[in-house]
């Protein structure tokens, strides 16, 4: 009776269950935290706040506090009657105190306690299941009677009456228990087949962390990588920056400092100049003929014979500036070097490709730098060549690269369609094995009217990027067999590459269309 009553007190007037993180409201009732806030919530829609218990107003919605004294008296309470709290179903014939049902009867639609149900079994012989709540589901919706056996052939479960006149009569049935232990039989085979996909999975699941992990380390590393790059470029950046003032300052120091001479120089002389005239301006107001005579031989002398003014040697020209071609070269070169030096620790050479006039096709253009090839209306008037392309307008380049990690740009004029490969030079010159991609020598990247195709004598792929931009990176590792495309946009996008065995020098190929015409951006 006493835990009964405690448990009353122990329950929440909203769910009617044991606490769950119990808050107080300012009136000083308590709810599970969960329940109040659902009833507050749906208050604010009303635009008033109210204890559900005693109906005290709050003009503003209320603050929860928690109560942890009642926690704990909740937690202790629970703890010592798992039983009760794990069923939550009690005996229907005890009152006065709840006491947990250790079986259901599905005739009387009651549970009982071990006390009730040894006076039940003297008296009938009812079917006795687990505690439960739910008679319904047990029962036949049609005849309201208990629920004995199973259908196979409509799979379901029936009642008696069921299989003597109603919609399963004459089928063939099974005992419940029969059909379950069937059923289990079933669930074990298939259960067998799951086990080992669930392990195969379970295997590319720990495959795909140990992958995730691997990319989240690499990553990192190569955060720190090229934080030292940008650190080392800044390094190498200051020290530029400080020779290039370095430059200006020592060719403003020297010519200022010839300047200066070259004033101070001319200061004196004007100095001279000037009591000079005052000299010859004293003896022109003499009117004694005779002194004037005797003084001129010792005072006047030619002022193109004064050493002092005589000659350009030693002057600054007025026209003398900084040298900014000395100084532009200075910042040249060591960009030049900043360059180099990363590209040397990233491992990437930049190689200088030009293009082979000797292998272009008559109507290809090549300019005078040989970096661009345009397709032509024009034949060109070019001499025979066992090199030459013949049946494709395609151009490869001089040399070829046969080790190392290589990149360049290519810039594409978007004027008409174009493909851009790398090559063996013993792809053929004649006939349709000739086309770059359309045989086992070449890797090739279409660019089209909004698409870009990739092609080899494997492959032969229209891809989901569409292009954007007109410049292409070609990223070569020989070594490793890995030739890439990127679309250089911002960000930059990759969009494809090719992995092979490769086994000569790779030349690179342009096939042009229309007047499309082609870029080499070493």
């Amino acid at each position: 009776m006493a835990s009964a009553e405690l448990r009353d007190e122990l329950n929440c007037s909203i769910c009617l269950s044991l606490y769950t993180d119990p808050v107080s409201l300012r009136c000083g009732h308590n709810f599970c935290r969960s329940c109040i806030v659902s009833v507050l919530d749906a208050q604010e829609a009303a635009g008033g706040y109210s204890c559900p218990d005693c109906r005290a107003e709050y003009p503003e919605r209320p603050a929860l506090e928690k109560n942890r004294k009642l926690r704990n008296i909740v937690e202790r309470f629970s703890s010592t009657q798992p039983d009760m709290e794990e069923t939550r179903i009690f005996c229907t014939y005890c009152t006065k105190s709840p006491v947990p049902a250790v079986r259901t009867c599905l005739h009387c639609e009651t549970s009982m306690c071990e006390e009730h149900l040894t006076a039940h079994n003297k008296s009938v012989n009812h079917n006795l299941i687990e505690p439960t709540v739910s008679f319904m589901d047990r029962k036949c919706s049609t005849h309201n009677e208990i629920l004995k056996y199973y259908c196979p052939i409509d799979a379901a479960c029936i009642c008696v009456s069921c299989c003597l006149a109603g919609d399963h009569r004459g089928h063939y049935v099974e005992l419940l228990d029969v059909a379950s232990e069937k059923k289990k039989e079933k669930l074990k085979e298939y259960l067998k087949d799951l086990n080992p996909e669930k392990t195969v999975i379970q295997t590319r699941v720990q495959n795909l962390q140990a992958h995730k992990k691997n990319i989240q380390e690499n990553a990192s590393a190569k955060r720190e990588d090229i934080g030292k790059t940008f650190m080392d470029i800044k390094k190498q950046l200051e020290m530029a920056e400080k020779k290039a003032l370095n430059d200006v300052s020592r060719q403003e120091e020297k010519i200022v400092s010839q300047i200066s001479h070259l004033i101070k120089e001319l200061e004196i002389q004007e100095d001279e100049l000037s009591k000079k005239l005052c000299l010859v301006e004293e003896m022109c107001r003499v009117t004694d003929p005779i002194r004037l005579l005797q003084e001129s031989d010792i005072t006047v002398t030619s002022h193109g014979g004064d050493e002092d003014t005589g000659g350009d040697g030693g002057e600054v020209s007025t026209e003398e500036d900084l040298d900014e071609v000395l100084i532009s070269l200075t910042l040249h070169r060591a960009m030049r070097d900043i360059v180099t030096n990363v590209t040397s620790e990233l491992g990437v050479h930049v190689p200088d490709i030009l293009l082979d006039v000797d292998t272009a096709h008559r109507w290809v253009k090549i300019s005078e730098d040989l970096k661009t090839a345009t397709r032509s209306r024009e034949k060109q008037n070019r001499p025979k060549s066992p090199g030459r392309f013949v049946t494709y307008p395609q151009v490869l380049s001089r040399c070829g690269l046969s080790s190392g990690r290589h990149y360049w740009e290519v810039e594409w004029d978007q004027m008409g369609e174009c493909e851009l490969a790398m090559s063996y030079p013993s792809i053929e010159r004649e006939g349709e094995e000739s086309e770059i991609g359309n045989n086992d020598t070449s890797w090739c990247l279409g660019m089209y009217e909004g698409i870009y195709k990739v092609y080899d004598y494997s492959v032969n792929l229209t891809l989901s990027a569409k292009p954007t931009c007109p410049t292409l990176g070609v990223f070569l590792d020989y070594e490793a067999g890995r030739l890439s495309f990127y679309e250089l946009c911002d960000p930059i996008r990759h969009l494809h590459t090719f992995t092979a065995s490769f086994t000569e020098p790779l030349h690179l190929v342009f096939h042009l269309y229309d007047e499309a015409s082609v870029t080499i951006r070493s």
